[in-house]
């Protein structure tokens, strides 16, 4: 849910009734994962996707039965053998989705408040609900803060609600989403309900040093792939707003004293285009000792030949050396700045997520790697890399 957070944050605000069907559970190859959302209100305005379109019909149908009738519902949708256009995923996955109501005057609207205003902010927050017990528990909801403080209350049991807190704190820590099961007292002893936590960070970033018309072609995908992207370059005249005015940072200074003075974390990918060596060498120096989702570095295998012999002469590991990705991006046969950039993402989503690289019809792995162990990117505040 939290991946409709601007939207949805603002049907809340306009006091709207409106229902909200999220993927609670995936097995097999689907395309969207744990924490996916499909909403719709009393007028039938629908935003999200649950399926990337394979049962959309199905759940809108549910949503808008879920707001005549006021009941949270969970649902399972799996391949049909019989008719491959019956409702089901055609591509052999099964989701389960669990539908919830939520009306204008319901008492669960202030704790969806509180989790979709901090996540619709940038803000970091969390939303435990419950997906599988009993049915007076079902949907029941509490939005989590990273201080452990909470919001809301499953069925007034205090011990429940700080055991339930607690579980959800730390995925939020870890900017993960997932399910967890505890039982009613609040213990692990024989389980009897599962809550799905579903975690809201803010975007990851993307530091892209070299202002190059490269460069302006990286931060466009890099935004649109949802991350927080910073050019940076050491000469003034070339790092000005005008010529990256989607960038959400621009720092004039060198590239190595930047970087060590703002720091990374494992979410962070860094795109080294400078190829000159006065600014590159210090800056992967620096880069690559420090923790990163991706570190990559544009130029010619003679570029990249000289760049390694100068960075194993500064002192730098065999193991370090490996996290570099050099020439950056994978092969596509790019020319121009926009196919770049092109084979610059496609490289960063293939580290992401596990990928080859290679032509589906040429690769026998799952075409959704790990689908059913990783949490939605759902937009880039629940936690992408």
């Amino acid at each position: 849910m939290l991946d409709l957070a601007d939207e949805l944050n603002r049907w809340l605000e306009e006091g709207r009734d409106f229902a909200v069907a999220t993927v609670v559970a995936v097995s097999g190859s689907a395309p969207r994962g744990p924490g996916a959302a499909l909403a719709v209100d009393a007028d039938g305005t629908a935003i999200g996707s649950v399926s990337g379109g394979c049962v959309e019909g199905a759940v809108y149908d549910l949503c808008a039965q879920a707001l005549k009738d006021g009941q949270a519902v969970r649902e399972r949708f799996g391949y049909s053998d019989e008719d491959a256009f019956a409702i089901g995923l055609t591509c052999g996955g099964v989701l389960d989705i669990l539908i919830t109501p939520v009306p204008a005057e319901g008492p669960g609207r202030k704790v969806l408040q509180v989790a979709l205003s901090s996540a619709a902010r940038g803000e970091a927050a969390a939303l435990a609900r419950v997906v599988r017990g009993p049915a007076g528990l079902l949907g029941r909801a509490l939005a989590v803060r990273p201080d452990g403080s909470c919001e809301g209350e499953l069925g007034g049991q205090p011990d429940l609600d700080r055991a339930v807190a607690e579980e959800t704190r730390t995925l939020l820590n870890a900017g993960r989403t997932a399910t967890f099961d505890i039982a009613e007292d609040g213990s692990h002893c024989e389980p009897d309900l599962t809550l799905l936590a579903e975690s809201s960070v803010p975007p990851p970033r993307m530091l892209v040093f070299g202002a190059i018309d490269f460069a302006a072609a990286l931060v466009r995908v890099g935004k649109f792939l949802g991350y927080h992207v910073t050019v940076c370059d050491a000469r003034p005249v070339f790092a000005t707003r005008a010529r990256f005015p989607e960038a959400d940072d621009i720092v004039v200074d060198w590239p190595h004293r930047y970087l060590r003075r703002t720091g990374t974390d494992d979410r962070t990918v860094v795109c080294v285009l400078t190829h000159d060596a006065k600014f590159d060498i210090p800056l992967l120096e620096a880069a690559l000792r420090l923790p990163a989702a991706y570190l990559g570095a544009m130029g010619s295998r003679r570029t990249h030949a000289d760049r390694d012999r100068r960075l194993r002469e500064r002192g730098l590991t065999e193991a370090e050396l490996t996290r570099l990705h050099s020439p950056i991006g994978l092969d596509l046969g790019a020319r121009i700045p926009e196919e770049t950039a092109l084979s610059i993402a496609a490289e960063i989503v293939a580290t992401r997520q596990g990928g080859t690289g290679l032509p589906l019809n040429s690769s026998q792995t799952p075409i959704h790697h790990g689908t059913g162990a990783r949490r939605s990117r759902a937009a880039s505040r629940v936690g992408s890399f």
